[in-house]
């Protein structure tokens, strides 16, 4: 890996406010955001990915590749948690392993953001359709993730529906911001998108540093209660990702060219869900502990991820050219 990269990715200065925030916690400060701008500003940011997107969308020719793009995040979406579950069964009861597999078959959205920005630093350019494929990505590991857990979860009582359970994967805040919004970019008039152009951009990283300091109080908080899992599941949480985006940084090459999108691709498959998931888990699996599966996602994988994990899958893409 390039070592001068991997220090540019330390160094950037949405990645040092989380590191703020975790010191925030370890040395005991009064230091907080307030839940309503952490909410305001996770919205924020889904809304101008999603704007973006669409409207670079709208000014390009759609091509096969956008296609097998959306077909092979789905693909992504349905096989991963598979393979994590059957691993996790091993050593878990079905309901947190599926719980988990769900969470790690879906997509962390404040991963995208953060890989978004990454490319920035770098120098490369993703396609606006890839916001479409991370949306599209959150449902099927949930409902992947629950009919593994019905079929060897014998007690379960009531058994939940699917139908609901997919219905509310897909009606979640996150997701129906998120397309929302690239729907709206991409209809929406040119001229006059460019009067919030200051808004979706212009102030998006600084929103971006804001957000991940607190992310940084939440990961330090949630590490603490997740240590009495042992060290099978928080080696899970650093080797599921680790395999997942290295694995798809260089299988992507067959679906498309461009190195920004199998980027994005290897992040989405290295990511974990813990809002998504979490939300629908309460409904699918009430007797998953979240105090399992959300601290692995957060206080493991989106630390890894954003610090070691975006150089590592950037190696990659450079390394297997199409």
């Amino acid at each position: 890996m390039d070592v001068h990269l991997l220090l540019s990715n330390l160094t950037n200065p949405t990645l040092l406010f989380f590191a703020l925030g975790i010191l925030a916690v370890w040395v005991k400060s009064d230091l907080e955001i307030p839940q309503t701008s952490a909410r305001f500003i996770s919205l924020y940011l889904l809304f101008s990915i999603g704007f973006r997107g669409g409207q670079e969308l709208a000014h390009s020719d759609w091509e096969p590749v956008i296609g097998w793009s959306l077909l092979f995040g789905l693909a992504l979406a349905a096989v991963i948690p598979i393979w994590v579950f059957y691993v996790l069964k091993t050593r878990m009861n079905p309901s947190d392993a599926g719980a988990t597999a769900a969470a790690y078959g879906s997509v962390s959205a404040v991963t995208f953001v953060a890989a978004a920005s990454y490319l920035e630093v770098v120098q490369l350019h993703f396609g606006g359709h890839m916001v479409a494929v991370m949306a599209l990505m959150e449902a099927p590991a949930i409902v992947i993730g629950m009919v593994l857990l019905m079929r060897y979860e014998t007690d379960l009582d009531p058994r939940p529906s699917l139908k609901r359970i997919a219905g509310h994967a897909l009606t979640n805040g996150s997701v129906l911001m998120v397309l929302g919004s690239l729907v709206i970019g991409y209809v929406a008039d040119t001229k006059q998108a460019e009067g919030i152009k200051p808004f979706t951009t212009d102030i998006f990283k600084g929103f971006l540093a804001i957000f991940l300091l607190d992310m940084g109080m939440v990961t330090a908080r949630r590490f603490g209660a997740f240590r009495r899992y042992g060290i099978f599941a928080m080696a899970m949480g650093l080797l599921i990702p680790a395999i997942n985006g290295c694995a798809v940084a260089w299988m992507s090459g067959w679906i498309t060219a461009v190195p920004g999108d199998r980027f994005i691709f290897a992040i989405l498959a290295a990511s974990a869900s813990y809002i998504a998931v979490p939300a629908a888990m309460r409904i699918a699996a009430p007797k998953a502990d979240p105090g399992l599966y959300v601290p692995m996602a957060l206080g493991l994988t989106f630390p890894f991820n954003i610090t070691l994990g975006m150089p590592l899958y950037h190696w990659i893409v450079q390394q297997s050219p199409v």
